[in-house]
């Protein structure tokens, strides 16, 4: 696939050599005081399987009022994946050794080893965000119809997907992402693994890191499952709900961030990211995760100072900068196909159709306002 539109992208280090002098020094420090959140939301997911232990004895009649916890551990999921990921950034302390064993913590429900998620997103997306080398983009339509590539089509938002498919899959593609990364690191490790959108690597030291993790991992969960008795009801409404509402709200930011964008050969997160308006409650909850173009510009920046970030953006690279609603940035998933055709145009399963990406380049002069920083072609 060969890029065309290059000389219209800026580099990350460009925005943020511009943008960094404007902002006070705190902003990159350490905020160990988010710790606190992370290990409110761990005793949140305990207290809730505490609880469930009991639910044999509860009245059929009763058991609607656990729903109410386990949206309470559905989001704690999600938290403690955010918690982690900025954790990981170095935004919240900087003893490498502490990070890893709370972060194999605050992963595990994500069954996501710590060192998997640093190489894939810190090492690798980070730097090469939405480009061919980036294995969290859409998946080009060039490439092999592996079972990966199947399912990402039957599941993922889009204009032809099935109501049914799109809510199981919001609560079940974070742990088809993770298996697939985690197969192609511990199987394979090559740079030809065709089930993924784009291929990475990992020493022989990190491969072994993984299957450790990943190992430790699969005794938690394992441990929980027999504290619940595997007792079905118990694993419904303490387990796996909450587990699915984690992943469905995780997964639900990932899909409005990245994949109505263009790919981009330069990485230019103004263009390649979209950063989305949520309920402050929300930004609360999930530490600004929706500010996402923000922290692409500056991921070890403290989450608390992206409301500043994004307001220089809107002064500096109004023309540029994406900013939707959630619903808008959901909108435009579900009327779009998911596979690239080229670098500006999505397509389906089938080929035969040509949608250019919502996210435009900044030389397309096809394109008209939609929102206060968005173009769209018509």
């Amino acid at each position: 696939m060969q890029f065309t539109n290059s000389q219209a992208l800026i580099p990350q280090g460009t925005y943020a050599k511009k943008l960094r002098p404007l902002l006070p020094a705190e902003a990159f420090l350490p905020d160990p005081t988010k710790l606190v959140i992370l290990f409110i939301n761990l005793t949140i997911l305990v207290l809730g399987w505490m609880i469930a232990s009991h639910l044999d004895s509860w009245s059929i009649y009763l058991l609607w009022l656990y729903l109410p916890i386990a949206i309470i551990m559905g989001n704690s999921v999600m938290s403690l994946a955010v918690s982690c990921h900025d954790l990981m950034h170095g935004t919240v302390i900087r003893n490498s050794r502490l990070i890893h064993w709370i972060t194999l913590l605050g992963l595990t429900m994500l069954w996501m080893p710590p060192t998997l998620w640093k190489v894939v997103h810190n090492r690798v997306h980070h730097n090469k965000t939405n480009s061919l080398d980036d294995p969290d983009r859409n998946y080009l339509y060039e490439q092999p119809n592996t079972w990966s590539k199947w399912f990402y089509h039957q599941f993922l938002p889009s204009f032809d997907v099935n109501p049914i498919r799109l809510v199981v899959g919001m609560g079940t593609v974070w742990g088809y992402y993770a298996f697939r990364n985690l197969t192609s690191v511990l199987f394979f490790n090559g740079q030809s693994v065709d089930y993924l959108p784009a291929s990475f690597r990992v020493s022989a030291k990190e491969r072994w890191a993984i299957a450790g993790e990943f190992f430790v991992m699969l005794m938690i969960h394992l441990s929980i499952l027999v504290y619940l008795q595997f007792d079905p009801l118990k694993l419904i409404l303490s387990y796996f709900l909450p587990i699915g509402i984690g992943y469905a709200v995780l997964i639900f930011y990932i899909y409005t961030h990245h994949l109505i964008s263009p790919m981009t050969s330069v990485n230019d997160p103004l263009l390649n990211s979209v950063s989305i308006r949520v309920p402050k409650i929300v930004d609360l909850l999930h530490l600004n995760f929706s500010y996402h173009t923000e922290h692409h510009i500056f991921p070890g920046m403290n989450s608390d100072y992206y409301p500043m970030v994004q307001e220089l953006l809107k002064i500096h690279y109004p023309d540029r900068f994406n900013l939707l609603s959630a619903g808008e940035a959901w909108h435009l998933l579900l009327t779009t196909p998911r596979s690239y055709k080229d670098e500006n145009t999505l397509t389906d399963w089938s080929g035969k159709m040509s949608v250019p990406c919502p996210v435009k380049m900044p030389n397309d002069k096809e394109s008209v306002k939609t929102s206060s920083s968005m173009t769209v072609e018509i």
